[in-house]
Protein backbone atom coordinates (compact mmCIF):
# COMPACT_ATOMS: atom_id res chain seq x y z
CA UNK A 1 0.00 0.00 0.00
CA UNK A 2 1.14 3.58 -0.83
CA UNK A 3 2.04 6.55 1.44
CA UNK A 4 -1.15 7.86 -0.10
CA UNK A 5 -2.78 5.13 0.33
CA UNK A 6 -2.32 4.86 4.06
CA UNK A 7 -3.47 7.93 4.45
CA UNK A 8 -6.77 8.01 2.00
CA UNK A 9 -8.17 4.67 2.39
CA UNK A 10 -10.64 3.57 4.25
CA UNK A 11 -9.80 3.24 8.39
CA UNK A 12 -12.36 1.00 9.80
CA UNK A 13 -12.39 0.54 13.91
CA UNK A 14 -12.08 -3.21 15.09
CA UNK A 15 -12.19 -2.67 18.54
CA UNK A 16 -10.83 -0.42 21.68
CA UNK A 17 -7.98 -1.51 23.48
CA UNK A 18 -9.46 -0.86 27.07
CA UNK A 19 -6.73 -0.67 28.97
CA UNK A 20 -5.16 2.46 27.75
CA UNK A 21 -5.65 5.99 29.55
CA UNK A 22 -6.53 7.60 26.07
CA UNK A 23 -9.00 6.28 23.52
CA UNK A 24 -7.17 3.42 21.61
CA UNK A 25 -8.88 1.65 18.70
CA UNK A 26 -7.51 -1.19 16.22
CA UNK A 27 -8.48 -1.20 13.00
CA UNK A 28 -7.38 -1.67 9.44
CA UNK A 29 -7.03 -0.13 6.42
CA UNK A 30 -7.09 -2.36 3.71
CA UNK A 31 -5.52 -5.89 4.61
CA UNK A 32 -2.95 -3.96 7.35
CA UNK A 33 -4.07 -4.22 11.06
CA UNK A 34 -3.36 -0.64 12.87
CA UNK A 35 -3.81 1.16 15.81
CA UNK A 36 -5.79 4.53 16.09
CA UNK A 37 -5.11 7.11 18.70
CA UNK A 38 -7.75 10.22 17.92
CA UNK A 39 -6.72 13.33 19.09
CA UNK A 40 -10.01 13.80 20.40
CA UNK A 41 -9.76 10.94 22.87
CA UNK A 42 -6.33 12.27 24.62
CA UNK A 43 -6.89 12.87 28.37
CA UNK A 44 -6.34 16.03 29.54
CA UNK A 45 -2.92 16.41 31.20
CA UNK A 46 -1.24 19.29 33.85
CA UNK A 47 2.72 19.10 32.09
CA UNK A 48 1.78 18.60 28.56
CA UNK A 49 -0.14 20.68 26.26
CA UNK A 50 -3.88 19.48 25.19
CA UNK A 51 -3.93 17.36 22.14
CA UNK A 52 -0.59 17.22 21.33
CA UNK A 53 -0.01 13.68 21.93
CA UNK A 54 -0.74 12.11 18.59
CA UNK A 55 1.54 14.22 17.36
CA UNK A 56 4.62 13.26 19.61
CA UNK A 57 3.92 9.64 18.85
CA UNK A 58 4.79 10.49 15.00
CA UNK A 59 7.71 12.80 16.11
CA UNK A 60 8.70 10.02 17.97
CA UNK A 61 8.68 7.39 14.76
CA UNK A 62 10.51 10.44 12.84
CA UNK A 63 13.40 10.51 14.82
CA UNK A 64 13.94 6.91 15.05
CA UNK A 65 13.88 6.58 11.23
CA UNK A 66 16.44 9.18 11.74
CA UNK A 67 18.46 7.09 13.76
CA UNK A 68 17.98 4.44 11.76
CA UNK A 69 17.36 1.55 14.09
CA UNK A 70 13.69 0.91 13.59
CA UNK A 71 12.79 1.94 17.35
CA UNK A 72 9.27 2.76 16.32
CA UNK A 73 7.09 1.14 14.03
CA UNK A 74 5.56 3.10 11.12
CA UNK A 75 3.23 5.78 12.52
CA UNK A 76 1.53 8.53 10.89
CA UNK A 77 -0.94 11.34 11.35
CA UNK A 78 -4.58 10.59 9.51
CA UNK A 79 -8.17 11.09 9.81
CA UNK A 80 -10.11 8.72 10.97
CA UNK A 81 -13.92 7.71 12.02
CA UNK A 82 -13.06 9.68 15.46
CA UNK A 83 -11.05 12.82 13.63
CA UNK A 84 -7.72 13.22 12.96
CA UNK A 85 -5.33 11.11 15.14
CA UNK A 86 -2.01 9.12 15.31
CA UNK A 87 -1.81 5.41 13.31
CA UNK A 88 0.44 2.83 13.76
CA UNK A 89 1.49 -0.91 12.03
CA UNK A 90 0.01 -3.38 14.75
CA UNK A 91 2.90 -5.32 15.77
CA UNK A 92 2.81 -9.02 16.70
CA UNK A 93 5.02 -9.83 19.73
CA UNK A 94 6.79 -13.00 20.68
CA UNK A 95 4.35 -14.02 23.38
CA UNK A 96 6.83 -16.74 24.52
CA UNK A 97 9.36 -14.17 25.41
CA UNK A 98 9.34 -10.65 27.21
CA UNK A 99 12.28 -8.27 27.07
CA UNK A 100 11.41 -6.97 30.40
CA UNK A 101 9.95 -8.53 33.33
CA UNK A 102 9.22 -8.88 37.14
CA UNK A 103 10.43 -11.99 39.09
CA UNK A 104 11.08 -13.30 42.37
CA UNK A 105 14.47 -11.95 43.55
CA UNK A 106 15.82 -15.69 43.89
CA UNK A 107 15.20 -16.65 40.86
CA UNK A 108 16.62 -13.01 38.94
CA UNK A 109 18.32 -14.52 36.02
CA UNK A 110 21.68 -12.89 35.68
CA UNK A 111 23.71 -13.48 32.55
CA UNK A 112 22.50 -11.44 29.57
CA UNK A 113 19.93 -9.80 31.73
CA UNK A 114 20.01 -6.38 33.72
CA UNK A 115 18.40 -5.63 37.13
CA UNK A 116 16.95 -2.13 37.50
CA UNK A 117 15.11 -2.45 40.90
CA UNK A 118 14.19 -4.62 43.84
CA UNK A 119 11.35 -4.25 45.87
CA UNK A 120 8.27 -5.95 47.29
CA UNK A 121 4.80 -7.88 45.77
CA UNK A 122 1.84 -7.40 47.27
CA UNK A 123 2.57 -10.93 49.42
CA UNK A 124 5.37 -9.29 51.02
CA UNK A 125 8.12 -11.61 48.60
CA UNK A 126 11.12 -9.57 47.22
CA UNK A 127 11.45 -9.28 43.57
CA UNK A 128 13.23 -7.81 41.16
CA UNK A 129 13.08 -5.63 37.72
CA UNK A 130 15.14 -6.74 35.51
CA UNK A 131 15.31 -6.25 31.47
CA UNK A 132 17.57 -8.15 28.90
CA UNK A 133 21.00 -7.24 28.24
CA UNK A 134 20.87 -6.72 23.98
CA UNK A 135 21.95 -4.10 21.59
CA UNK A 136 18.79 -3.63 20.45
CA UNK A 137 17.45 -2.65 23.73
CA UNK A 138 20.09 -0.54 24.35
CA UNK A 139 19.15 1.34 20.96
CA UNK A 140 16.10 1.87 22.44
CA UNK A 141 17.20 3.10 26.01
CA UNK A 142 19.87 5.64 23.79
CA UNK A 143 16.27 6.55 22.19
CA UNK A 144 14.74 7.53 25.06
CA UNK A 145 17.11 9.84 26.35
CA UNK A 146 16.78 11.45 23.21
CA UNK A 147 13.32 11.93 23.12
CA UNK A 148 12.86 12.42 26.79
CA UNK A 149 10.60 9.41 27.17
CA UNK A 150 8.26 10.34 30.17
CA UNK A 151 6.44 6.56 30.18
CA UNK A 152 8.76 3.70 29.12
CA UNK A 153 6.90 0.98 30.39
CA UNK A 154 7.74 -2.80 30.49
CA UNK A 155 4.93 -3.48 28.54
CA UNK A 156 5.34 -0.54 26.04
CA UNK A 157 8.60 -3.14 24.67
CA UNK A 158 7.88 -5.34 22.53
CA UNK A 159 9.89 -8.12 21.78
CA UNK A 160 9.72 -9.81 17.94
CA UNK A 161 10.18 -13.04 17.37
CA UNK A 162 13.24 -12.57 14.83
CA UNK A 163 15.15 -10.54 17.82
CA UNK A 164 13.77 -7.09 16.97
CA UNK A 165 12.51 -4.88 19.81
CA UNK A 166 9.65 -2.35 18.86
CA UNK A 167 8.83 0.63 21.26
CA UNK A 168 5.16 1.98 21.58
CA UNK A 169 3.50 4.38 23.19
CA UNK A 170 5.07 7.53 22.73
CA UNK A 171 2.66 10.62 23.31
CA UNK A 172 4.82 11.09 26.69
CA UNK A 173 7.65 12.70 24.83
CA UNK A 174 9.45 15.64 23.72
CA UNK A 175 8.91 18.00 26.64
CA UNK A 176 11.06 20.48 26.86
CA UNK A 177 11.95 19.38 31.01
CA UNK A 178 13.29 16.27 32.04
CA UNK A 179 10.94 14.03 32.15
CA UNK A 180 12.73 10.75 31.66
CA UNK A 181 10.88 8.07 33.14
CA UNK A 182 11.88 4.48 32.01
CA UNK A 183 12.38 0.47 33.27
CA UNK A 184 15.60 0.69 31.05
CA UNK A 185 17.84 1.75 33.26
CA UNK A 186 20.58 -1.08 33.48
CA UNK A 187 23.36 0.85 31.78
CA UNK A 188 23.30 3.61 34.03
CA UNK A 189 27.23 5.17 33.52
CA UNK A 190 28.33 2.25 30.67
CA UNK A 191 29.86 4.18 27.75
CA UNK A 192 28.14 4.40 24.73
CA UNK A 193 28.95 2.42 21.83
CA UNK A 194 30.32 4.39 18.57
CA UNK A 195 26.97 3.15 16.57
CA UNK A 196 24.77 4.76 19.25
CA UNK A 197 26.94 7.64 19.32
CA UNK A 198 26.64 7.88 15.23
CA UNK A 199 22.77 7.72 15.63
CA UNK A 200 22.79 10.85 18.61
CA UNK A 201 25.10 12.76 15.90
CA UNK A 202 22.50 11.61 12.79
CA UNK A 203 19.77 13.48 15.12
CA UNK A 204 22.01 16.26 15.44
CA UNK A 205 22.42 16.85 12.04
CA UNK A 206 19.53 16.21 11.05
CA UNK A 207 17.65 18.74 13.21
CA UNK A 208 19.94 21.13 11.10
CA UNK A 209 17.82 19.90 7.81
CA UNK A 210 14.93 17.57 7.02
CA UNK A 211 14.18 16.21 10.19
CA UNK A 212 14.14 19.93 12.09
CA UNK A 213 11.92 21.11 9.14
CA UNK A 214 9.20 17.99 9.71
CA UNK A 215 9.43 18.16 13.60
CA UNK A 216 8.71 22.04 13.35
CA UNK A 217 5.01 20.57 12.35
CA UNK A 218 4.45 18.52 15.16
CA UNK A 219 6.60 20.40 17.93
CA UNK A 220 7.17 23.68 19.89
CA UNK A 221 10.28 25.47 19.03
CA UNK A 222 11.30 25.36 22.35
CA UNK A 223 10.99 21.52 22.54
CA UNK A 224 13.14 21.02 19.22
CA UNK A 225 15.84 23.19 20.91
CA UNK A 226 15.57 20.54 23.73
CA UNK A 227 16.09 17.85 21.67
CA UNK A 228 18.90 19.29 20.14
CA UNK A 229 20.79 20.49 23.68
CA UNK A 230 19.49 16.48 24.89
CA UNK A 231 21.71 15.15 21.56
CA UNK A 232 24.59 17.62 22.47
CA UNK A 233 24.92 16.46 25.53
CA UNK A 234 24.83 13.15 25.50
CA UNK A 235 27.29 12.97 22.63
CA UNK A 236 29.52 15.18 24.79
CA UNK A 237 29.48 12.80 28.22
CA UNK A 238 29.50 9.78 25.91
CA UNK A 239 27.46 7.64 28.61
CA UNK A 240 24.66 6.45 29.69
CA UNK A 241 22.82 8.75 31.95
CA UNK A 242 21.75 8.33 35.37
CA UNK A 243 17.93 9.38 36.86
CA UNK A 244 18.23 13.18 38.17
CA UNK A 245 15.75 15.92 39.47
CA UNK A 246 13.13 15.02 41.64
CA UNK A 247 10.50 13.04 39.76
CA UNK A 248 10.14 9.37 39.75
CA UNK A 249 12.83 7.30 37.89
CA UNK A 250 10.53 4.63 36.61
CA UNK A 251 6.94 5.01 35.51
CA UNK A 252 3.86 3.66 37.45
CA UNK A 253 2.89 1.59 37.20
CA UNK A 254 5.82 -0.72 35.65
CA UNK A 255 3.72 -2.54 33.15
Amino acid sequence: MSATDLVTADLTITGRIRTASNATFLGTIGDMDVVYKPRAGESPLWDFPSGTLAHREVAAYLVSQALGWGVVPHTWLRDGPLGEGMVQLWQEHDPDHSAVDVVASDDAPTAGWKHVLEGQDENGRLVTLVHEDSPALRRMAVFDVIVNNADRKGDHVLAMTDGRRHGVDHGLTFHRDHKLRTVLWGWVGDALTAEELGGIERISEGLRGDLGRDLADLLSTQEIAALAARCSRLRSVGRFPAPAGDMPAVPWPLF
